[in-house]
């Protein structure tokens, strides 16, 4: 087959991190792939690294007129099997050009808030795209609460590289470069510093613990606006000496295998690819309980799951799990495990594989294409 792929996002997030996933998939698979993407994007800058095919096109706004037309222009001169949309204005924008083209769209959905009820709803799913993988079963609710038809959703699930997630630096040596001792527990959370990742409630359950006379060393990976407003609240709360904020960091596989316990504590989370990236690493998760991180995490089984925005809970779980190695040992097994059942990329692959042949048979009288 062959399939481009639409991602307009100019950083690179948890999402591009599935796409290249899957098309690393699907070329070894011996399917042709092309991704187009905003120039100078981070999905760019990785296609370039990786040699992947691909087609810079600018995707400025919702819309943006002539980038419909730039990829409709793009769609008739390479004739794909199929398209395939990985963001929201992708769908909206690719969506339209693959239907000008004549082309058959899927979409994947991330996020776990209801889609807007309304004819652009009506238009995107039920005319431009022809399925629409959620990510989750808590995306494909969100999905029919907006209206969308549940014959047009299937359920794919991210998926994480065990093998990418090897330490290359010793345990020790990662703690004392990053000032945490022999004897220390060390909290880990990666994500982006935005208001629903629920980082505030993670510092606000730090003191508590800390009434509790525990003081986990915890590092916070990631970038994002909040940064500022998270440091003064680290401040006020007197934990500047306890919480560091590491940035954006390369060395994720380091960072797991350097600590304890790993943390999630979001408002809203479409999947928590972060969550299945510390249980492949044999970690035991902490997590709020929403989203996709009801699927992801087997609740008192490989972590624990806690209403989210309730600080007085999530460190009664982080104290739970800091105080008995034998369970976070046990957790973090499961964890793993539950990995190699459920999100390993070739699964991933192999269903979004079945998905465009479905699409491909339906768009071809019921012909399935091999």
């Amino acid at each position: 087959m062959r399939i481009v792929h639409i991602d307009a996002e100019t950083g690179f997030s948890g999402g591009e991190v599935q796409v290249f996933l899957l098309i690393d998939g699907l070329e070894a698979l011996g399917q042709r792939n092309v991704l187009v993407c905003p120039p100078r994007s981070g999905a760019e800058q990785e296609a370039k690294r990786r040699r992947i095919e691909t087609t810079p096109v600018r995707m400025r706004n919702d819309v943006d007129l002539p980038a419909v037309v730039a990829l409709t222009r793009e769609m008739r001169r390479r004739r794909p099997d199929v398209v395939h949309l990985h963001t929201g204005r992708a769908t909206w924008l690719g969506g339209l050009a693959a239907w000008l083209a004549g082309i058959p769209a899927v979409t994947t959905r991330r996020m776990d808030r209801r889609v807007n009820p309304g004819w652009r709803t009506r238009l995107i799913y039920e005319r431009l795209t022809r399925r629409v993988a959620a990510i989750s079963p808590a995306v494909a609710d969100c999905l029919v609460e907006g209206g969308v038809r549940a014959e047009r959703i299937c359920v794919i699930s991210d998926a994480v590289d065990p093998q990418r997630l090897q330490p290359s630096a010793h345990r020790n040596a990662v703690r004392v470069a990053l000032g945490a001792g022999p004897n220390d527990s060390v909290v880990l959370a990666l994500a982006a510093l935005i208001p629903r990742k629920g980082l505030d409630v993670l510092l606000d359950a730090l003191v508590r613990l800390g009434g509790q006379g525990l003081r986990p060393v915890v590092w916070i990976a990631g970038e994002g606006p909040e940064r500022g407003r998270l440091e003064d609240q680290s401040s006020r709360l007197g934990l500047r000496g306890q919480v560091q904020f590491l940035g954006k960091r390369a060395d994720v596989a380091d960072l797991l295998g350097a600590c304890d316990l790993f943390v999630i504590p979001s408002r809203r989370e479409g999947m928590g690819v972060a969550a299945l990236e510390a249980m492949a690493a044999g970690r035991a998760v902490v997590a709020s309980e929403v989203g996709g991180l009801r699927e992801a995490i087997a609740d008192g089984h490989t972590g624990l799951l806690v209403p989210a925005g309730d600080a007085a809970a999530l460190a009664e779980a982080v104290a739970k799990l800091l105080g008995d190695g034998g369970l976070r040992e046990r957790m973090g097994t499961a964890g793993a495990e539950r990995v190699q059942q459920k999100f390993l990329p070739g699964q991933m692959v192999a269903a979004y594989v079945d998905l465009y042949r479905t699409v491909l048979e339906e768009a071809k009288g019921g012909r399935r294409v091999q």
